[in-house]
């Protein structure tokens, strides 16, 4: 896998190119976020939720290591094989072994992204099981050879055209449908004999309560239902930040998830798995995969209170209007840019610069999490241990320099000015200027701000000769 820095600027260049999925894309994630707001207007006790949500998760975080084993201690009681997996690496090998000694060779599976995390698919593959993703929009990528590019609608970047032609790929359907309704029954048809005759089934983990020993699963479509209780070998794979300590702090966080991810009072299915089922054997592999050392911390471990509802990318200019692909990672949007870098500070280095810092993602996060906040400290992080590509550091190194002097400053505006009047277009717009490249330069304008200020506003001892600098 490459270790070379994401190349966001150009992926988004090309996503920008394509006017109808640009479009859709922006549109659909747009009217997610309108009825995350319509929810959130029909309940008082909105912003209450939030705090508590944050002080449930924060205390939680504060004492994970005594939550975790007290989860272990219920699960077990409860006939669930409790898993401890350091790392991607150590999780697949685990699930591998859980399979081999079923003699398991197919696997079906809802969405989870801590699987995607831990690159379990392609691992699994070598070892000779087929894993058929069962979530439509998981499917849909997974045929696509593609990465989710949501958290919550992982095609969501896609048209009925662009599902069509990949379905008459592999399922022989018609290229010409444009119907959503049939091409979820081709969907429905292709996937249920797989479903029958699965040897294991897998989920994810939406919440781990640790005085009961049992998880919750959040899902819209019933596919987590089938991929866990029709074989008899259920494996969970859950991260372990997802604890909560009690069944009564549950009901402040499904009431928040649905609502913030689709705008919806709550979803379709929630899910409680208590242990395995008769004759049936269950197994949860907790992972940490970095999450520890993230944990430690300072300025990021808030982002571990995340319960993945997707609403912080909804919301996000850049990523409605660069889509999720563009990220070149499991995590996208905002949410993945203070995430990705906790998994490789070099090849994600890009991504905490693909936002305007205007705080739309903080002030929709469920759990309050200071996204845009983070997203700042990153960039300081990145500079400072020289992540920043060498032109750009110069620039902006010249850029603070010029500014912390405002006398030099007012000089160096007054000549920008002239020469955006006089200088010829090829001479302004060229590769020196990434800034000209997807839009026009600002217009000269005939006074400043400061001089306006100077001539209309100033006291005669502001304007002092000694007080000017």
């Amino acid at each position: 896998m490459s270790n070379r820095p994401v190349n966001h600027a150009r992926a988004a260049e090309h996503f920008l190119e394509d006017a109808p999925h640009l479009k859709f894309h922006d549109e659909r994630l747009w009217d997610m976020r309108q009825k995350r707001d319509a929810q959130m207007h029909m309940l008082p006790e909105w912003q209450e939720l939030r705090e508590e949500a944050s002080r449930i998760k924060e205390h939680t975080l504060a004492r994970l290591p005594e939550y975790l084993e007290q989860f272990e201690e219920n699960a077990k009681k409860n006939g669930i094989h409790v898993h401890w997996a350091r790392d991607g690496a150590e999780h697949n090998r685990i699930v591998g072994d859980i399979l081999k000694a079923h003699d398991a060779r197919s696997l079906i599976k809802s969405k989870s992204m801590v699987t995607e995390e831990c690159d379990m698919r392609p691992y699994l593959a070598k070892r000779g099981v087929s894993v058929t993703e069962t979530d439509l929009g998981e499917r849909i990528q997974q045929l696509d050879d593609q990465l989710p590019s949501h958290i919550v609608v992982p095609a969501v970047h896609k048209l009925t055209s662009d599902v069509a032609r990949i379905f008459a790929k592999d399922y022989h359907t018609d290229p010409n449908i444009r119907d959503p309704h049939l091409l979820a029954e081709a969907q429905r048809q292709a996937a249920r004999p797989v479903i029958l005759h699965a040897d294991a089934g897998m989920t994810g983990g939406n919440f781990v309560v640790a005085e009961t020993g049992t998880f919750v699963v959040c899902t819209n479509e019933g596919n987590a239902d089938l991929s866990a209780t029709v074989p008899n070998l259920h494996i969970a794979t859950i991260g372990i930040e997802r604890l909560v300590p009690r069944m009564a702090d549950l009901g402040v966080f499904i009431r928040l998830l649905s609502r913030s991810a689709l705008g919806s009072p709550i979803t379709q299915y929630t899910t409680h798995f208590r242990g395995p089922q008769d004759g049936g054997e269950m197994h949860v592999v907790l992972v940490d995969n970095g999450r520890s050392t993230r944990l430690g911390m300072d300025d990021f471990w808030t982002s571990l209170k995340c319960i993945r509802c997707g609403a912080c990318m909804n919301t996000c200019p850049v990523y409605r209007r660069s889509g999720g692909l563009s990220y070149g990672a499991v995590y996208s949007g905002p949410i993945g840019a203070i995430i990705d870098p906790t998994f490789n500070e070099h090849k994600y280095s890009t991504l905490p610069f693909a936002s305007t810092l205007n705080g739309s993602c903080t002030n929709v996060c469920p759990v309050k999490i200071d996204i845009h906040e983070q997203l700042y400290k990153w960039r300081r992080v990145l500079v400072q241990h020289r992540e920043m590509p060498f032109i750009k550091r110069e620039i902006m190194h010249m850029a603070g320099k010029l500014m912390g002097q405002p006398k030099m400053y007012r000089a160096a505006l007054r000549t920008t000015e002239a020469s955006l009047e006089s200088l010829p277009r090829f001479a302004l717009y060229n590769w020196l200027n990434p800034w000209g490249k997807h839009r026009e330069l600002p217009h000269p304008i005939k006074e400043t701000f400061h001089d306006w200020y100077r001539k209309n506003r100033a006291t005669p001892a502001a304007t002092a000769p000694e007080n000017k600098k």
